[in-house]
């Protein structure tokens, strides 16, 4: 069941994460929430949760961390549930309504550098889903996870690590600037065109943009530098067809919050031409269910120490 922000209310982080991550599609929908499921359970697993504690989960989004870790462990847990998004954060506290768990919730609107609201020492577990990737100042929020946890608490958190699809719009220019002054191959400028439009595609945007300027490395030793000990890190690739098969939902997703949907970017930067010629180009390897896709995701958990 979709539930939307009530008044009407939305920003980038809403829309994506209720419209353009699955192309507003019903059932394209369930199958990212499977997907999301998975890697949520898997956090959880690493969070190594026990009745009476308190989570806070950062980035809540939609809240599917702290409402899978309410499910496994029941009505003792108590979490906390922090965003910047008012209208996500609304939207959470309605399915925590809905689902008859609200008085185990807390809601914070504030961002991870900053967990205002959240005393020292108060929490035993913190984990994150998605969500460090969005944060400009990454030293600062793990600076905070660790002040907000107690002794021997927990962190637990998986993100994706998009710095290879940077890369690959940054060669994309590369090699279209090589092609000059000659006019350079259409599908290669058509290509560089719409993935320049979703991740940056200079060295100097790549630095600034924070969903791309960090790897796992990067990860780990924000995690050593903030105190915790007891470090463990693993790197998930695979690689495989994609969960999109259909031109619609191709057309009306997008790979992170930040990015515009190809419809928008065929209909702002392409002419009829353009457009009609790079869906014959792209469309029918994205029909064919052959088009590979690449998942990247740095799953980390550590420990505050006790002493």
């Amino acid at each position: 069941m979709q539930v939307e922000p009530p008044n009407g209310q939305s920003d980038v982080w809403s829309e994506w994460l209720l419209h353009r991550r699955h192309g507003d599609d019903p059932a394209y929908h369930d199958v990212v929430k499977g997907v999301v499921r998975r890697y949520a359970d898997q956090v959880l697993d690493a969070a190594r949760l026990a009745p009476g504690v308190t989570l806070a989960d950062i980035g809540a989004g939609e809240g599917i961390l702290a409402f899978r870790a309410i499910e496994r462990i029941g009505a003792t847990l108590n979490v906390v549930l922090t965003d910047i998004s008012a209208p996500m954060l609304a939207h959470a506290a309605s399915v925590a309504t809905q689902s008859g768990v609200r008085g185990q919730c807390t809601f914070l609107q504030c961002s991870a550098e900053s967990l205002a609201g959240i005393a020292d020492s108060s929490i035993d577990v913190v984990a994150a889903r998605a969500a460090i990737a969005y944060v400009s100042d990454k030293a600062a929020a793990f600076n905070e996870f660790y002040r907000v946890l107690k002794p021997g608490g927990r962190i637990s958190i998986a993100e994706p690590i998009l710095q290879d699809e940077a890369f690959f719009a940054r060669a994309l220019r590369k090699r279209v600037d090589a092609q000059m002054p000659q006019p350079p191959d259409q599908f290669l400028r058509l290509l560089h065109r719409w993935k320049a439009a979703q991740f940056p595609d200079t060295e100097e945007r790549c630095a600034a943009s924070p969903h791309v300027n960090y790897s796992e490395r990067d990860l780990l030793n924000f995690v050593r530098a903030s105190g915790f000990a007891d470090i463990h890190l693993q790197l998930h690739i695979d690689v495989a067809p994609s969960l999109i098969t259909s031109w619609e939902i191709f057309l009306d997703s997008s790979p992170h919050p930040w990015a515009p949907p190809l419809r928008s970017v065929l209909a702002e930067q392409f002419t009829a031409a353009e457009r009609q010629f790079f869906e014959k180009m792209v469309r029918p390897t994205v029909e064919s269910g052959k088009n590979l896709t690449t998942d990247r995701i740095a799953f980390m958990y550590a420990t505050k120490p006790a002493a």
